[in-house]
Formats: structure tokens, sequence, C-alpha cells
């Protein structure tokens, strides 16, 4: 098992960051997806640009503040949380993955492969609220 945390602040409004994390239509933004595809109001899948897909099933929404899932592919399992919060001006938020790896040899890289990830994510949403 391997649990991973990023914090990051950003200067705008917490509805801007929500709408934009929480759009599972627009992931344009999103520099290591091809695509996402929506199978219901819970469940979605998204393919990397090599194709390799991830299946994700919200088990938690709380507009504005709160948004969970489980998560599953080839090669691992988990659960992610994020919160939302609002301090004067700047939006903090805070994820959390935490993964069970499904291959023993995965175990040696899951972290540092995870941390990767959310660096990439935060980078491309830093980018994308500037634009907007």
């Amino acid at each position: 098992m391997a649990i991973v945390n990023t914090k990051a602040i950003f200067s705008c409004d917490v509805q801007r960051v929500w709408d934009v994390v929480t759009s599972l239509e627009n992931t344009a933004w999103r520099s290591d997806l091809d695509k996402v595809e929506i199978i219901n109001e819970k469940q979605f899948v998204e393919y990397t640009k090599s194709g390799y897909s991830t299946t994700f099933t919200i088990t938690a929404e709380e507009v504005l503040k709160r948004w969970e899932f489980d998560m599953e592919n080839g090669n691992m399992k988990g659960h992610w949380i994020g919160t939302f919060s609002q301090k004067n001006e700047q939006t903090e938020i805070n994820f959390t993955e935490d993964v069970t790896v499904k291959k023993t040899i995965m175990k040696l890289f899951i972290k540092s492969y995870l941390k990767k990830q959310q660096k990439t994510y935060i980078r491309d949403l830093r980018k994308t609220l500037k634009i907007l």
C-alpha cells in the first residue's frame, strides 16, 4: 500500500477550481490523458495517451468541498480523496491517494509514480486556471 498526498494553493475562488477538477466533459487540460469515457453519473474511465485505462467510481461528493472515488486498473486499486477550501481570495486543495498494487514488482516504484502523476496534475491545473 502507498499513500501519497499533495497540497496546492491557487489564486482564484473555489468554484473555478472545483469546476475544472470535477468536469468529466472538459479534460483537454490534462496533459496525461487521451480521453475520458463517462459510463454513468458515478463511473468514468480515463485513458492515458498510450491507451491504458483506469476505471473510477465516485463514492462521495460534497460540492465545493470534497470529491472521492475508488479507482482500479490492471496494476492497482485504491481510493482518492480531494478536499477544497476557500481562504480569502485563494483556494487550497488537498489530494490524497491510497493505492494497493496488484503486481509485486510495482511496489518498488508506485510511490514515486504517484508523486510524479500528482506533480503533473497540479502543473496542468495551475496552467489551466491561469488561462480561465
